[in-house]
């Protein structure tokens, strides 16, 4: 290579590394430009990771409302998530499916173990299958109070930040307006955000009433109805601070005791419901392991008494499970959701025939026993119409007379195919027999069944007739009379088993009692929420007293404001107060003393009988002077309070979750091996005695 090439190389190269840099000066100013770098923002912000659980969660939700089963539930989660994440559809979704996709992979292994503990079954398997569907609503609900709570802690930072900013700017809509900025807490941020847009809004009393409908919780609602009130009319100094930030404190100090009583019952119930199911899963390891240890008891348990015992426990199982939910659901917040789903019980109710067989059942308006049905709905806070009560009573009813018929039936074939596959011996042994005993035991087996063929049905049997069909026999052919006679005995036995295992008359009346017990029970389950709602009594008071000391010092403030507010926020005297409200107009002093005769509890009469003065004789803050100089006292009480009903919900948990566990080892273990151990004893004894 001559010179001269050399040099055009580097001329040539030179000149592109000076192109390369223009280049990239101008590409490096284009960057600079404004709009560019903006672009440059909003796909960094927009640019998806290489694995998004977000992404997954949003078509997992997709690929749930889109399956029948897993769809009823998703609208379930999706109800009560929606209102804690106002207007944001992302994040509802992503949440519902999170909470379902978790609450799929908890049950997946419970299903595996059932296939694999139950084995052959098939029925004990079902059962534990239709008990998991009950078990999705255990999970779901876990998960959605989770939330919930999270939500009520993000609220104790909020109205702490609340004061600070309200004691910068001394306007309420302002402060709440800086502290929705706060991303740290984006529940609470979209709460505060509502609330602001209805106190800067046209009609705030209007749309004020429209968030009382869809607020998570009564503590949101008090504080939008004291952030308007303190916009609408003004602030006040009392005893040298803000009356509204005294309110706000009094919110604070109830939100602190009910997040503490919410901590208490989760820790009292966290396991109750998991130990009321698992017996349900032991079921088949004892048995096997009863049989193995004792084969004595495998009549028992491969028997139809083994199976009853079995059905009995299951119920049991069911039942307490129903009531821990119960009793632990009643401690919590009652949100007020709509229920925007149409039921099944609706749909079934609009075909006209079952519409008009159903109303045979339901009592005529006007009639007391109509009265005492509309009244324990209304009690017991139910969302249900008395059409759908009514739907379930009879369906229950008919499920429970046609699945004890079948169960009947199954007992007898349970007790038939025992006799056809039990293993013949002529004595008692401890453990399992040894192959060649086994197979011996099991050709007696097969030689009965061949003689229990010729003679079932037949009821007029004799023991006559048995001998002669064995004397003509293979199997007996070199036999002695005696082992003849003996084999006979053994085969008549088994036949009269048999013959005897058909469907009773009894049976079909223990059926119809069972589809009365069916009948009764939401009538039943009703009662229980009743009375679970009544041990709320005096918390939901002294809820009524803080309300009250909140509005008594705020002026213009009358009667009629702290009815219209004690209704709000009631749930167990709901009825009562609302009755008030609606009288009201028609004279104030008459309506608070229809209402005072329409309840019971003494310390709601006595907060009664202070409105009766506040009417016509004194001031309200006068009425109701005792509520704020002992203030400490209503706190002290309010946490012994809690104390008790936490102590006194756990005692009656604890009985309820671990009577199943009970239930399983005294009447499916411990009592079988006793009482068949004693019977086979007694006989071994009598045997041995005759032989000698």
């Amino acid at each position: 290579m001559d010179n001269n090439m050399i040099l055009y190389m580097m001329i040539g190269a030179g000149a592109l590394f000076f192109i390369v840099i223009i280049a990239y000066m101008i590409i490096m100013k284009k960057q600079n430009k404004a709009e560019v770098k903006h672009i440059q923002q909003l796909r960094e912000g927009t640019k998806a990771k290489t694995f998004s659980m977000e992404v997954i969660y949003q078509k997992l939700y997709i690929f749930y409302l889109r399956t029948p089963f897993l769809r009823r539930y998703l609208l379930k989660i999706r109800r009560r998530l929606e209102i804690i994440n106002l207007d944001d559809e992302y994040i509802t979704r992503t949440q519902s499916s999170k909470i379902l996709t978790r609450t799929l992979l908890t049950l997946v292994p419970i299903i595996i173990a059932i296939f694999a503990l139950t084995g052959g079954n098939t029925l004990l398997r079902v059962i534990l299958l239709i008990f998991t569907v009950f078990m999705v609503d255990t999970f779901i609900d876990g998960r959605v109070d989770k939330i919930d709570s999270e939500l009520l802690k993000q609220q104790i930072n909020f109205f702490s930040e609340i004061r600070h900013a309200y004691h910068e700017y001394n306007m309420v809509e302002e402060a709440i307006y800086q502290v929705a900025q706060d991303d740290d807490a984006p529940e609470m941020s979209r709460q505060a955000e509502k609330i602001y847009e209805i106190l800067i809004s046209d009609d705030p009393e209007g749309e004020l009433e429209k968030y009382y409908d869809i607020a998570p919780n009564s503590y949101l609602k008090e504080f939008a109805g004291i952030s308007y009130l303190t916009k609408e009319f003004g602030d006040r100094q009392v005893d040298g601070g803000s009356l509204y930030l005294k309110n706000l404190n009094n919110i604070t100090q109830e939100l602190q005791l009910e997040l503490l009583k919410r901590d208490k019952l989760n820790y009292v119930f966290q396991s109750l419901s998991v130990i009321a199911l698992v017996p349900m899963l032991c079921l088949e390891p004892i048995k096997n392991w009863a049989i193995s240890q004792f084969s004595f008891t495998e009549s028992f348990y491969n028997g139809k008494n083994g199976m009853i015992v079995q059905v009995l426990i299951l119920v049991a199982t069911f039942v307490c499970y129903l009531l821990t939910r119960k009793l632990k659901d009643n401690g919590a917040v009652a949100t007020n959701i709509k229920n925007t789903e149409n039921p099944w019980q609706a749909k079934l109710y609009k075909i006209p025939f079952v519409k008009k067989f159903v109303d045979l059942f339901i009592p005529k308006k006007g009639t007391k026993d109509y009265r005492k049905v509309r009244d324990l709905l209304k009690d017991s806070a139910s969302k249900q119409k008395m059409e759908w009560i009514y739907i379930n009573r009879i369906c229950i009813a008919v499920v429970a007379f046609v699945a004890s018929l079948v169960l009947f039936y199954q007992f007898h074939q349970v007790s038939i195919h025992y006799v056809y596959t039990e293993p013949t011996t002529d004595y008692n042994i401890m453990g399992q027999m040894d192959e060649k005993d086994a197979k011996k035991a099991m050709e007696t087996t097969e030689q009965d069944n061949y003689f229990l063929n010729k003679f079932r049905g037949k009821q007029d049997t004799t023991l006559e007739q048995i001998v002669y069909e064995m004397e003509r026999s293979p199997y007996y052919k070199d036999a002695t009379e005696e082992e003849i006679a003996t084999a006979a005995e053994r085969v008549m036995g088994k036949l009269q088993t048999i013959n005897t295992e058909y469907m009773q008359w009894f049976e079909v009346l223990l059926s119809m009692v069972f589809a009365v017990v069916g009948y009764m029970s939401p009538i039943l389950l009703l009662k229980f929420q009743l009375k679970m709602r009544q041990m709320e009594m005096e918390n939901e008071v002294m809820q009524f007293q803080t309300i009250i000391m909140m509005l008594m010092k705020i002026e213009r403030v009358n009667v009629e404001i702290i009815l219209e507010w004690l209704e709000r926020y009631a749930n167990i005297f709901k009825e009562p107060i609302s009755k008030c409200v609606n009288n009201y107009e028609s004279g104030p002093w008459e309506a608070l003393e229809a209402m005072k005769e329409d309840v019971s509890y003494q310390e709601l009469i006595r907060i009664i009988e202070s409105l009766q003065a506040a009417v016509e004789k004194i001031p309200i803050k006068d009425a109701f002077d005792e509520l704020d100089s002992e203030r400490a006292y209503y706190q002290e009480k309010r946490k012994e309070s809690n104390d008790r009903l936490i102590s006194r919900k756990g005692m009656l948990g604890k009985a309820i979750g671990f009577a199943p566990m009970i239930i399983l080892f005294v009447g499916y273990l411990i009592i079988p091996l006793v009482f068949i151990g004693i019977i086979t004893m007694s006989e071994s004894m009598n045997a041995m005695t005759a032989m000698q």
